[in-house]
């Protein structure tokens, strides 16, 4: 069914549903989805719940992921994912858009455009990929207040405080962090940047009873593992953040260099979503059942 009669968006909240699906049994997959297209197809596949993410936001719009967007700008893609797949969202709240008043804002913003999660980190602006070097970290105490502030501000959204200290301060620092962030209100952890299995053992076991995020990002410092391998080493929740935008990016490039070399995007078309796949991953002819339904039974006046 379509958004527009309310099937898409039930009447629990996007939190409530996110925490069910964190508390079930097994490790919540979280594909990234970078628009609502993306998310829909994401659905068609089963997955229950999705991610934001915010490299993939920038990279959208043709920018760097460096902290530069506004709350705004997430608040437009986080309410056509929510709109189109009707299902729970963990969005990249980066590191909260400036200060404590910030950080609540931001986090009602995003619950009130349906979000049903948020990350907050311990990086300070001009941020960067929790993959690259030279990254600058907020005090404990700074991120501490960010984390405080953000679980005074969220009604039902689950608050998910990243750490990206593993590389800086080594693992003692990260856990040390973790357990203060913990403290302060949030529901989970993401510790980025693990480089290897017995990291990310380490961290979950000195993490006990804590909700951990794992980051599945290609070209990254993490080696590729499974859904089920972060499970087993204690992880609740796996994001892949980029991957449909990589693979959707690629295609855009062979596709443009196909036209500049022949002329024509006839050699393509095997690699294209066809028009039948389109309407039906949109829900085309439910939409046009839909106004013919009202058509058909909202008479005027005088017929009755």
């Amino acid at each position: 069914m379509t958004y527009l009669v309310g099937s898409e968006n039930p009447r629990e909240s996007a939190g409530s549903r996110f925490r069910k699906l964190l508390n079930s049994p097994g490790i919540l997959r979280l594909p990234g989805a970078h628009n609502g297209q993306a998310a829909l197809q994401a659905k068609d596949a089963g997955f229950e719940a999705l991610y934001l993410s915010g490299a993939a936001m920038t990279a959208s719009m043709g920018l760097p992921d460096l902290g530069i967007i506004t709350i705004g700008q997430v608040e437009f893609f986080v309410r056509q994912i929510v709109r189109a797949s009707g299902l729970p969202l963990l969005v990249d709240g980066d590191t909260g858009y400036g200060e404590t008043l910030n950080v609540m804002n931001m986090v009602r913003t995003f619950e009130e455009a349906g979000a049903g999660a948020v990350h907050l980190e311990d990086q300070l602006l001009p941020k960067k990929c929790g993959h690259l070097n030279d990254k600058k970290l907020a005090s404990t105490q700074e991120m501490v207040m960010k984390v405080d502030a953000a679980r005074r501000a969220a009604r039902d959204i689950v608050i998910v405080a990243r750490t990206d200290a593993a590389a800086s301060e080594g693992m003692d620092g990260a856990v040390g962090r973790a357990k203060k962030y913990i403290e302060a209100g949030a529901d989970a952890i993401f510790p980025e940047a693990l480089t290897n299995s017995e990291m990310f053992r380490e961290f979950a076991n000195r993490m006990p009873g804590v909700k951990l995020l794992a980051n599945m990002t290609e070209f990254g410092r993490t080696p590729y593992y499974t859904a089920k391998e972060f499970e087993a080493m204690g992880y609740r929740m796996v994001i892949w953040p980029v991957s449909s935008l990589r693979v959707a990016n690629k295609a855009q490039a062979d596709l443009y260099a196909t036209i500049r070399r022949d002329g024509s995007a006839q050699a393509m078309l095997d690699r294209m979503q066809t028009r039948e796949e389109l309407y039906k991953t949109l829900r085309y002819h439910e939409y046009e059942a839909l106004d013919r339904s009202i058509v058909e039974t909202v008479l005027p006046a005088h017929d009755r």
